[in-house]
Order: C-alpha cells, then sequence, then structure tokens
C-alpha cells in the first residue's frame, strides 16, 4: 500500500471511529406519548426563562458535568405541589450529548417545563422530559394538565409501530400515530389522554373537537 492510500485509509478510520463516538455520546430518548412523560415528571410548570448561568463542576460539589442554570419566573403549577411551592431555578447539562436543554432566556417565551426534583431541591430538566413553548401547545394538552392526563396515570400506553397491534392489559391505551402519520407527535398524541375508568380498564378521551381520523383504540369514557 503507498503512502497516499495509507493515509486516506487512516483518515478514513478517524473520521468513522468518530462518529461511532458521537453517536455512543449523543443523547438517547425512548418514545413516550406527552401523558406518560407527564405522569414520569415529578415536577410540571408553566413558566418564563429569565436568565441562565453556566456552572461550573468546581461550583457545584453535586454536580460532575458542567451545567446550566435557569433562572425561571413561575407562572403556574400543574404537579409538585408537595414538594415545592414556587420554582426559582432549574439545572440542566450544558451539553446536548448528556441531554442538555436550550432555552430561550428572553424573559418573554413561555415554556411548559416538566422534570425530576433531587434531593436537595433542585429541579433538573433534560430532552427526555416534555418540554415545549407554551403557545405550541394545543387547547385539548393546556386543558389535559389540570386533571386529564393524571386521571391516567396507572393506565399503559403502548406504542404500534406496524400492524397487527393490539391490546394485552385492560389498562393499555395504543398510541398509532406513527402507523396512521408516520410521526409519533401527530394528532393523537396532540389531542387525546388515555384514561383510566370506574372499572379499571383504559381508553382514549378526545378532549377537543371531534376528528376525523380514527383510531385503533378509540372510545369515549
Amino acid at each position: 500500500m503507498n503512502p497516499l492510500s495509507s493515509t486516506l485509509l487512516f483518515s478514513l478510520l478517524l473520521l468513522l471511529t468518530l462518529r461511532i463516538q458521537e453517536l455512543i455520546e449523543a443523547c438517547s430518548c425512548a418514545p413516550a406519548h406527552p401523558q406518560q412523560q407527564i405522569c414520569d415528571s415529578a415536577l410540571v410548570i408553566r413558566a418564563k426563562i429569565s436568565s441562565e448561568k453556566v456552572i461550573a463542576p468546581s461550583e457545584d460539589p453535586l454536580h460532575t458535568h458542567k451545567m446550566i442554570r435557569y433562572e425561571i419566573k413561575q407562572i403556574k403549577m400543574f404537579k409538585g405541589f408537595e414538594k415545592l411551592k414556587d420554582v426559582q431555578y432549574v439545572f440542566t447539562p450544558f451539553d446536548s450529548s448528556l441531554c442538555g436543554v436550550k432555552l430561550e432566556a428572553n424573559n418573554k417565551k413561555q415554556y411548559l417545563l416538566t422534570g425530576q426534583i433531587l434531593d436537595d431541591g433542585k429541579v433538573l430538566i433534560h430532552l427526555c422530559n416534555y418540554i415545549e413553548p407554551w403557545d405550541d401547545l394545543t387547547l385539548s394538552q393546556k386543558k389535559s394538565l389540570n386533571q386529564r392526563y393524571q386521571m391516567g396515570c396507572g393506565c399503559k400506553i403502548s406504542t404500534c409501530y406496524t400492524v397487527p397491534c393490539s391490546i394485552t392489559t385492560p389498562n393499555e391505551c395504543l398510541w398509532t400515530d406513527w402507523l396512521i402519520e408516520r410521526k409519533l407527535y401527530g394528532h393523537q398524541a396532540k389531542h387525546y389522554a388515555c384514561i383510566k375508568r370506574s372499572d379499571g380498564t383504559c381508553s382514549w378521551y378526545r378532549g377537543g373537537p371531534a376528528s376525523e381520523k380514527e383510531f385503533l383504540d378509540i372510545t369515549e369514557p
């Protein structure tokens, strides 16, 4: 092998190695219906971002990586009352590879923030949480935040990627956006909640206007 070929081969191997490393280090989140993300979160609030500050590990011994501390103005709390009354700061990893979240700190844009509450009372958010600009939420999603989503936290939401796709337990709802629209966060994610009935079974509840679309597992409670 001549020197030029050796150099080209080495360069290709180096690029491949770096690409594999990027994939290994990249943030990866399993698909989840917004309701499931709300149920899995300890805290759910509506807030504005006032400012941001990068916190080095040396400034906080509890953090091993550089963090961003967002100062927020809480507008409304939907979940987390038993642990916190008013949230002033939320923390997220600085690096996107560690699932860090980048938010607009202009004190204008409002967000729906969900996250976890650490033992020391700090709130941690990351890309696998349900974090959306408030204006991007549908009316049905906004109404569901008050109680409807949490009424279905005992239900199981299963994602359908292929057919056949059927219910395996009575407390299960089938999430079929991918089958119908070829995208996960489609009409069903934006307008429906999986609610537990008095007999213990679960079914989709449509919180907004009637839709022309039909799902595999939809009945009104």
